[in-house]
């Protein structure tokens, strides 16, 4: 029978308690959330909805094509440069997601006998950036510079280490001064996933390679999203003009792919504009971070100390992190749950993150619910 495997297949994850489901969420909901990524609550912002609305009016719901095509506006240009401006970059270029940002990034820069230095808890579309380019990939040990300097000293020729600047499983933060001295010393590039720094991480929320003195450098290749920090869609690679060019000349992830849509960029766009004026939310991201971690150490769970806004709790098994999430859930608390495969130390944990936006009564209502409905 035509996918029959499939039957068995989903029987073992549901015996390993891995079965995932979808569950659509109203516009309206009474649930406190601290599952989403948006960390400085700009997704419902009306600066940021109305440019959305704005950008759809003037340009249209889709961006009719490919970016090489019809897919390219003004607004991109005008978000690009922002972008690159912020971050302290020379150029950026904007993708329809930042997965697809990740893939371009690691594919463009990893051609046939080169090395890809990756990390070992890099995310998925780091992951599958590595598995599809045609270099090869050697995985490194977690957060560890001196293996990245152990495995580009036994390869000759082009190489490139890969590494999130923020994990997004227990939100801590790679030692990156380190990685790039390690690059520097066997002429390899750099190239970091800003995805959960930017906005939170950095002077204003310029993110963690500028924090870290990195921005700007020519060595040094940043991917980030616009899902997170600045509440839409879409995703961008940051660094030297004549790497952004190659990219558009070789990354399939953005000669193939239709553009970003206008409301996504507009969206972003006065995300970044209202982040300007507003530098203190990127502060206050980190400050409830730190709240949640004191307040759960101190109610008896294990919580890993976060780097940036996301906050790791560590469950028993698969099975309990599913019913511990359902339990919050129930009790009116919205909660991140991560499981084999999206963790890899195969430890199951609640993820939660850490909004701007938060209120002190907010944080203590839900480390209560954790606390009361913890396995």
């Amino acid at each position: 029978m035509a996918f029959g495997w499939i039957d068995e297949q989903a029987e073992l994850r549901r015996r390993a308690g891995l079965v995932r489901t979808l569950r659509p969420r109203a516009a309206e909901s009474p649930l406190l959330d601290l599952a989403s990524n948006d960390y400085l609550g700009l997704a419902r912002h009306p600066e940021v909805t109305e440019g959305a609305a704005r950008a759809a009016r003037t340009w249209g719901g889709g961006s009719t094509g490919s970016r090489l095509v019809t897919g390219s506006t003004e607004l991109h240009a005008e978000l690009e440069g922002e972008l690159a401006d912020f971050c302290g970059f020379e150029a950026a270029l904007v993708f329809s997601s930042g997965y697809a940002a990740n893939l371009a990034a690691v594919t463009a820069l990893a051609p046939h006998g080169s090395l890809i230095v990756s990390d070992a808890g890099n995310h998925a579309s780091l992951i599958d950036g590595c598995r599809l380019a045609r270099g090869t990939t050697q995985v490194a040990a977690h957060a560890d510079p001196d293996a990245v300097r152990k495995a580009l000293g036994g390869h000759e020729g082009p190489a490139v280490a890969v590494s999130d600047t923020v994990f997004s499983v227990d939100g801590d933060a790679a030692p990156l001064t380190g990685l790039a001295e390690a690059c520097r010393e066997h002429g390899a590039g750099l190239v970091l996933d800003d995805a959960h720094g930017l906005g939170v991480l950095g002077d204003g929320g310029r993110g963690a390679p500028h924090a870290a003195g990195l921005a700007g450098a020519d060595d040094v290749v940043v991917t980030v999203t616009l899902s997170k920090s600045l509440g839409g869609q879409g995703g961008a690679v940051l660094g030297p003009s004549r790497v952004i060019g190659h990219l558009v000349n070789a990354a399939r992830t953005f000669i193939f792919d239709t553009g970003l849509a206008p409301a996504a960029a507009g969206a972003a766009l006065a995300a970044l504009r209202l982040l300007r004026r507003e530098p203190a939310r990127a502060a206050r991201a980190g400050e409830v971070a730190r709240e949640l971690h004191t307040r759960l150490t101190a109610a008896g769970l294990e919580a890993v100390r976060p780097d940036a806004a996301v906050v790791s709790v560590r469950a028993p098994s698969p099975e309990q992190a599913v019913r511990w999430a359902a339990d919050c859930r129930a009790a009116g608390l919205s909660v991140g749950c991560f499981r084999p495969p999206s963790v890899p130390d195969g430890v199951s944990r609640l993820r939660l993150t850490a909004r701007a936006d938060l209120s002190g009564a907010e944080i203590e209502r839900a480390v209560r619910v954790i606390g009361e409905t913890r396995p």
